[in-house]
């Protein structure tokens, strides 16, 4: 067998396996939509769609049985906004600092300790914001209850901040070097060089990584079962408790609901609303991506 034989069916095992490996991911996605969607239907047979969206009250697991899925989406949309605005300024005002300020020695040390944020298991950052957030808040707003929305919505702005940092500070670092020499040399400041040109030209770049926090903060589950109360409430009050999508998920999941029950398949309906509700997020982001980069192209 010949030398040129033999890459040949090296390169053709090799485009093989990595062709297996996409065709696995993609099965893989659209076997979870399936069931998702099989069992969504199965649920909004016997569930008005109607009642599902406009009820305020979501009781599935007691005998005055509602099914408004509206509580369950404040509470996950309320945590989450909270936790974007404390990671969106704090991650990048850091990245800025990172990519403007900072000496290469600080940038090497500071970058990975803000990353080591994220390696940090969510069941520590749960009981961190119960039984020290917590606490720490009630000492100045006496009147938050034990368990509530603005504990566990700081705790998880501190677990996605090194996600909004670290992505912004490379779409930062990415921003070509004319760009920034040509506003030095009209006379501008440093932090006006960051602020107006920098960060303008690097905005696609930010705008996805706030978007990828932002899905991380809805997906997220240990926080919110451990410290948000697990209480369904259509509020924007973040001083009591709340329920999100995935802490429902993950009560039910784990108890004693028989498998078939109308109890039961209202996970797969909870799970298909927030598959949607995060698929949009994504097709916004990518829109508003796209429309930036055209305008700072």
């Amino acid at each position: 067998m010949t030398r040129r034989k033999k890459q040949k069916i090296t390169e053709g095992g090799i485009k093989g396996a990595l062709f297996l490996c996409a065709t696995v991911s993609i099965l893989t996605t659209i076997g979870i939509i399936a069931v998702l969607l099989f069992e969504t239907i199965d649920f909004f047979q016997e569930i008005s769609i109607i009642d599902f969206f406009t009820d305020p009250q979501w009781t599935p697991l007691f005998v005055d049985k509602h099914f408004g899925i509206m509580s369950l989406l404040a509470g996950t949309c309320l945590i989450a906004f909270i936790a974007m605005c404390v990671a969106l300024p704090l991650g990048i005002m850091s990245a800025i600092y990172l990519n403007e300020y900072a000496p290469s020695k600080v940038r090497e040390i500071v970058k990975p300790v803000i990353e080591v944020l994220a390696g940090i298991p969510t069941v520590v950052y749960g009981y961190f914001a119960l039984l020290f957030v917590t606490p720490l808040l009630q000492s100045f707003i006496p009147s938050l209850s034990g368990f509530n929305a603005l504990a566990p919505g700081i705790v998880m702005g501190i677990m996605i901040l090194p996600m909004v940092s670290s992505l912004s500070e490379d779409a930062m670092h990415a921003v070509p070097g004319s760009l920034k020499e040509g506003a030095y040399a009209l006379g501008a400041t440093r932090f006006q060089v960051a602020t107006s040109v920098v960060v303008p030209a690097a905005l696609s770049g930010i705008m996805s990584a706030a978007v990828l926090a932002v899905s991380r903060a809805i997906g997220e589950t240990m926080i919110v079962a451990i410290a948000a109360g697990q209480q369904p409430n259509l509020t924007l009050n973040p001083m009591v408790p709340v329920e999100t999508i995935t802490a429902y998920i993950v009560q039910v999941s784990l108890g004693d609901t028989p498998t078939g029950t109308i109890e039961y398949k209202t996970i797969f309906a909870a799970g298909m609303t927030l598959f949607i509700f995060t698929l949009i997020l994504n097709l916004c982001s990518q829109w508003l991506k796209e429309r930036f980069r055209e305008e700072y192209r």
